[in-house]
């Protein structure tokens, strides 16, 4: 393997220059045009300590961030709508720390579970993460892979990784502000056709677009989904409505990088699920249920703050609850921290959210921990009603009580307009303590 992705641009600019590298909104870039660019804006870079770049959704951005490494420097992507004290308070703090040698990339967490932290990513970390989704999901010359989420998160950045590494193409879009602008990216003369989208925005694509997306089963050759959990529910819809494509649903972290994924079209539709442990990297779980992590996809350590570091002897410790299944597949059951202690059992909200999920007249939910005056500690499920029609609370509780054990059936239950998640459809458990 080459040392970095520029090394691959130059590559497939003097083997294949003339295939299309990045196509956006009706323009094409070609890998040696790509190639060329990249070599221009390079020179902006080569004085400065390192790049932070507004993560704006066009070819500018992956010019300058593929620049930024061609002139020696860590990129750093901030999202697109940070103002000018923003971007310089962002250089400020890169240019104020040591930055380990050897970093390609900083991306900065949301901080919904603390502060916002620089999570450094080394040239290995990015192109073993590359060859772990080229193995595992098959990205090939031929894949043409539509980026639909904001690119300062390792969620859609990591796919640009694979393809250049693949030389295949990349179809740059808004995301889903307009969902018929969006699916319009499908309509491209391409069979190989692949796209990673968090869960909210395919259960959205579900409801609005099922139809146009079953007419596209044919071209879509693989999705993939992650960054939050996926209901059973969705999980079986997705299969229908896309009944020839591979669809993945992925274990992957910022600091962690790309694990574990699996093909839940064919092998197995279980919620939960995210697969096998992928080439580049080692998972462990704790006599706790802890995920461990070990391999060269992870993150070299935090920016400026060693004392964060949730390393052990080289290995990883995550947040995230867990275990293996006797198929070898890795399951998640949620965040150590999200476990709430109710009537001296342990209960993750996630087994009753994917539980309430199966109701047909929900469209979304959280579980949280709420204050009883006798009984302490108790469930609680806030929902959002999708079909008014003959719905009532009764048909809601029945349908998790036939799923789950007594002390896993919420006591309180709260109806709302909206369930409050993070930029990438995480439940914001965050906002409802």
């Amino acid at each position: 393997m080459n040392n970095s992705l520029e090394d691959y641009l130059r590559q497939h600019a003097n083997n294949n220059g003339g295939k299309t590298a990045i196509y956006y909104n009706g323009t094409s870039i070609n890998y040696r045009q790509l190639f060329s660019l990249t070599g221009k804006a390079a020179c902006k870079y080569i004085y400065a300590e390192s790049a932070v770049i507004r993560t704006t959704q066009t070819p500018d951005f992956l010019i300058d961030y593929f620049a930024a490494h061609t002139a020696g420097k860590s990129a750093v992507p901030i999202e697109q709508s940070a103002g000018d004290e923003k971007l310089k308070e962002t250089q400020q703090i890169v240019n104020a720390a040591k930055v380990t040698p050897g970093i390609a990339d900083i991306l900065f967490t949301t901080g919904t579970t603390g502060r916002p932290k620089g999570v450094m990513l080394s040239y290995k970390s990015i192109i073993s993460n590359a060859d772990n989704l080229i193995a595992a999901q098959g990205y090939t010359s031929d894949t043409h892979f539509i980026i639909s989420g904001p690119l300062n998160h390792i969620g859609s950045l990591s796919k640009i990784w694979p393809v250049i590494m693949a030389g295949g193409t990349i179809i740059i879009t808004e995301g889903m502000k307009d969902i018929w602008k969006f699916m319009k990216a499908f309509e491209i003369s391409s069979s190989c056709l692949a796209t990673f989208m968090v869960p909210a925005a395919l259960r959205m694509l579900m409801t609005f677009a099922r139809d146009e997306l079953h007419a596209l089963a044919s071209k879509i050759d693989f999705i993939e989904t992650g960054a939050a959990p996926m209901s059973q529910n969705d999980l079986e819809m997705l299969c229908k409505i896309l009944p020839e494509s591979r669809l993945y649903n992925t274990y992957a972290s910022t600091e962690t990088g790309i694990i574990a994924t699996h093909d839940f079209q064919n092998d197995g539709c279980i919620a939960g699920c995210v697969g096998h442990v992928m080439k580049h990297s080692g998972v462990t779980v704790n006599d706790d249920g802890r995920i461990v992590c070990t391999g060269s996809t992870l993150m070299s350590g935090y920016l400026g703050d060693d004392k964060l570091s949730p390393f052990h002897d080289g290995m990883f410790m995550t947040s995230d609850r867990g275990y293996f299944d006797d198929k070898g597949r890795l399951f998640l059951e949620g965040r150590c921290d999200d476990i709430i202690n109710t009537g001296g059992f342990k209960v993750s909200p996630v087994e009753i959210e994917n539980a309430a999920m199966t109701c047909p007249y929900i469209s979304d939910c959280i579980c949280v921990a709420a204050s009883h005056p006798v009984m302490g500690n108790v469930l609680k499920l806030i929902y959002v009603v999708k079909d008014e029609t003959n719905f009532n609370e009764e048909i809601l509780i029945n349908t998790i009580k036939s799923q789950l054990e007594s002390y896993k059936v919420p006591l309180y239950y709260s109806r709302s307009n909206k369930i409050e998640r993070t930029y990438n459809g995480k439940l914001n458990r965050k906002y409802y303590t």
